[in-house]
């Protein structure tokens, strides 16, 4: 598959990511609507908006500019694999 370069097709696949999010959210919270639900669901989704954030823009640009990100599976690779850096002695 090759990849997405039309800008246009890049606004629907957020649109559907946003679609998506929110029709699932809905649908948990109309399965079971408690006010203890809903504080859970926006805490989870701001903990991996944040760790989204820190595991493509922080690592990329502040940790380890020299490396580029494909995707989650390589941010994950990247972190297990990579060297800790050397202290000067």
């Amino acid at each position: 598959m090759r990849d997405l370069q039309s800008p246009r097709w890049m606004w629907v696949k957020a649109a559907l990511f946003v679609v998506i999010g929110v029709t699932a959210c809905t649908l948990i919270l109309f399965d079971d609507p408690d006010w203890h639900i809903a504080a859970l669901l926006v805490l989870a989704i701001w903990a991996f908006c944040r760790a989204y954030y820190f595991a493509f823009y922080v690592v990329e640009k502040y940790i380890d500019p020299s490396y580029r990100f494909s995707g989650i599976l390589s941010a994950i690779k990247h972190a297990v694999t990579r060297r800790p850096p050397t202290s000067p002695s």
